[in-house]
């Protein structure tokens, strides 16, 4: 680890910008690469970026993510989420280099009606939570050693493309905005998930972990706790079912996240805290 450097794949995603930001203040070595720099769907092409930068590890960030679109597109979507995890997870087994990748509660199907645990069986509603189980089944198959950290509905203050934004940004321009009130998430501060991914790598945790703040609100709660805290009107929201938003996709309508393995974020609250604390230096 002090003469290698981590790479990290996906440098334009959300989770990649923000690891690449917590590596750099945490004075770990790193290397970001995207779709020009490797392509991750061609197994030689893994090996040769591996064999010219000799990672310790590799955190792969790159994801099909438009579950809409996914029902449409369902080759790019599994060759994206499901076929190169695999590869990356064969290549760095093969190289001896560590490696980490990310799943969704999309796996689930919302019945349990109580937190998912890793132990939990998979049941995904779509396309989007297809691909990621696949995925997970996949790599740790060809990779018993990897870790996949399964994770749920990004926010953070490090760019725009997160639902608590687009929120923010159409209440503040006065825009209609709708989230539905009857599907139960347990929301996730990207800086806090990137930590936490350096931390169970670091750790060399292997299997599945599921890493989400602590608690669970509906996406409508979300947006009116955001309201509130911004000072936002909050006429310009409208609460919905999930059957009103018209989705391409089938979603859970609970999908919480919590863990057996003793690893917590901290809680909900304390994330919202923290966003709205760094969103004072972030022009939306």
């Amino acid at each position: 680890m002090e003469t290698k450097p981590l790479v990290i794949i996906g440098k334009t995603s959300t989770l990649g910008q923000a690891l690449g930001k917590v590596s750099g203040h945490r004075a770990i070595e790193y290397i970001d690469l995207g779709r020009a720099d490797v392509n991750i769907a061609d197994v030689a092409d893994i090996e040769r970026m591996i064999e010219q930068y000799k990672p310790w590890a590799v955190i792969n960030t790159a994801g099909y993510v438009r579950i809409d679109d996914a029902e449409k597109e369902v080759e790019s979507c599994f060759n994206i989420n499901s076929v190169a995890p695999r590869h990356l997870a064969i290549v760095c087994r093969k190289y001896g280099v560590r490696f980490v990748t990310y799943s969704s509660d999309l796996v689930f199907d919302g019945k349990k009606n109580n937190p998912y645990l890793e132990s939990d069986i998979v049941s995904p509603l779509n396309i989007s939570g297809q691909s990621k189980a696949m995925a997970e089944a996949n790599v740790l198959y060809h990779n018993p050693d990897a870790l996949i950290i399964r994770t749920s509905a990004f926010f953070g203050p490090w760019d725009r493309y997160n639902f608590v934004h687009y929120a923010l940004k159409a209440l503040k321009d006065e825009q209609t905005f709708s989230a539905p009130s009857d599907v139960i998430i347990s929301p996730t501060y990207v800086p806090d998930l990137a930590h936490a991914s350096l931390d169970l790598l670091i750790d060399e945790a292997a299997g599945i972990c599921n890493v989400s703040n602590k608690g669970s609100i509906s996406w409508a709660m979300l947006v009116s706790e955001v309201a509130s805290r911004s000072g936002y009107n909050p006429k310009y929201f409208k609460p919905v079912t999930l059957s009103e938003m018209n989705f391409s996709a089938s979603r859970p309508t609970y999908s919480v996240l919590d863990t057996e393995k003793g690893f917590e974020l901290p809680s909900l609250n304390h994330a919202l805290d923290m966003f709205f604390r760094e969103q004072q230096f972030i022009s939306l």
